[in-house]
């Protein structure tokens, strides 16, 4: 799977962004697709994860009720809806791919994006 984020730019504090990740290869409907960020200087942290079949979600606590993650498995795309956006929201924003339900952790992702960058100004 080859992913391709984008969508990111820059928007004031309290605006809303719209991500978008476009996959490649014919089996993106069976992987659990994430959103991860990273802010300079800092570690790379799990943001959002849609799940297969159901499409269930689970957020960050410090994104929850702000973002909203979903995907179209039709178009192969994943998007993360951000909300009431905050200064440190700023950083670049990765989607990654995974076999495994529900996963937070970096390492259980076999495939990810470049990474599109959201600066929130105040």
């Amino acid at each position: 799977v080859q992913l391709q984020a984008y969508g990111g730019g820059l928007v004031q504090a309290g605006g809303s962004l719209r991500l978008s990740c476009a996959a490649s290869g014919r089996t993106f409907s069976n992987y659990v697709m994430g959103w991860f960020r990273q802010a300079p200087g800092k570690e790379r942290e799990f943001v959002a994860v849609i799940n297969v079949i159901v499409f269930d979600t689970y957020y960050a606590d410090s994104v929850k009720g702000r973002f909203t993650i979903s995907r179209d498995n039709d178009k192969k795309t994943v998007y993360l809806q951000m909300n009431s956006l905050k200064p440190e929201d700023t950083a670049v924003y990765y989607c990654a791919a995974t076999r495994t339900r529900n996963s937070s952790d970096v390492s259980r992702y076999d495939y990810w994006g470049q990474g599109t960058l959201v600066t929130v100004s105040s």
